[in-house]
């Protein structure tokens, strides 16, 4: 379940004043603790703009071939057909 930054900054504060242990107070609320400290992180590295939601913003695609090496590797097969499987 997504938890607005409000709600984020809400949990932290509620772990950090809790008299409890932060294991025992993030069971009791249901949340995990490597998703709790990614969200307490990144608010102590950003505030609470490190808690609003990450837009996704793709602009590298990890096996995407250059544009220069897929040019030649097009113009290496029309050249040389006859070691093409077809």
């Amino acid at each position: 379940m997504r938890r607005s930054a409000s709600e984020k900054m809400e949990i932290i504060r509620f772990v950090s004043d809790s008299e409890l242990g932060v294991t025992r107070t993030l069971r009791e609320l249901g949340i995990n603790k490597p998703t709790f400290y990614n969200w307490y992180n990144r608010y102590k590295k950003c505030g609470f703009d490190g808690l609003l939601p990450k837009s996704p913003d793709r602009k590298y695609f990890w096996n995407k071939i250059p544009d220069q090496q897929r040019e030649e590797v097009v113009e290496f097969a029309l050249d040389h057909e006859d070691l093409s499987p077809r």
